[in-house]
């Protein structure tokens, strides 16, 4: 069994989603006496907090915490442990009907903090990401999400390329969103098994693992606007997809 390492969350939503989820570890939990009664007004039938260290601190104190990372705490900061990792291969085994989003080096914890949140309020069946880029230890991703990591399945793989092609091989379509596409993501029926593929901002997706694409879409937008943030971008395409499914 490996040794997990431990990591510092903050934020109401982040540090509370946390507690609730069975698989979560949870090492400490450094909170202010007021965010102690938010956390038992979110659960008021469940003691949250049994089992696990508490530590009252004040605000000034729980600043140390989050400085340098542009996050408010909001009372509540806790030391956990990473979750176990989904597996891609068993995991299209036992589902079938599959929407991933993949995300090709994007690396902002902000902009991947609310795809995730969007990702998990539309029932997208995960996000795959690249092992290397992806910043799984980030106050600003947490915060971002919402809580919403302890709700999605987040598969971290060490080559993007080799995976798309090997869901190519399953049976998934895969499309690439880029602003220079002829057809509208609207146009497409989304049903069986896809992967919706993100670049990052500033390059898009990287001309190699475009190969692997199946087909490209674009987002309608108004023609004076150059483009959108990915997160709003993502949002906009989850919810049509949730919609039609």
């Amino acid at each position: 069994m490996t040794q997990k390492t431990s990591f510092f969350i903050a934020g109401r939503h982040a540090v509370i989603e946390a507690l609730k989820n069975p698989n979560r570890r949870v090492l400490k939990i450094f909170l202010t006496e007021e965010s102690k009664k938010n956390i038992h007004k979110k659960s008021p039938h469940k003691n949250l907090l049994k089992d696990i260290k508490v530590f009252f601190k004040t605000k000034k104190e729980l600043d140390k915490y989050c400085r340098g990372e542009d996050i408010m705490h909001q009372g509540l900061v806790a030391e956990i442990e990473h979750l176990e990792r989904p597996e891609l291969r068993e995991f299209i085994r036992e589902n079938n009907n599959l929407t991933f989003v993949c995300l090709d080096e994007v690396t902002d914890p902000r902009n991947i903090g609310s795809l995730i949140r969007s990702a998990a309020s539309f029932n997208i069946d995960g996000l795959i990401v690249k092992e290397r880029h992806f910043p799984g230890e980030s106050k600003l991703l947490y915060k971002s999400a919402s809580g919403c990591v302890e709700h999605l399945k987040i598969f971290q793989v060490s080559n993007i390329n080799t995976t798309l092609k090997y869901l190519r091989d399953k049976n998934f379509w895969v499309y690439g969103f880029t602003a220079n596409s002829e057809k509208n993501f609207t146009e497409v029926k989304w049903n069986g098994n896809n992967v919706l593929l993100f670049g990052s901002e500033g390059h898009g997706i990287n001309k190699h693992t475009e190969k692997y694409t199946d087909f490209s879409v674009k987002i309608d937008i108004n023609k004076n606007i150059e483009s959108l943030n990915i997160s709003n971008s993502a949002a906009i395409v989850f919810h049509h997809i949730n919609q039609q499914k």
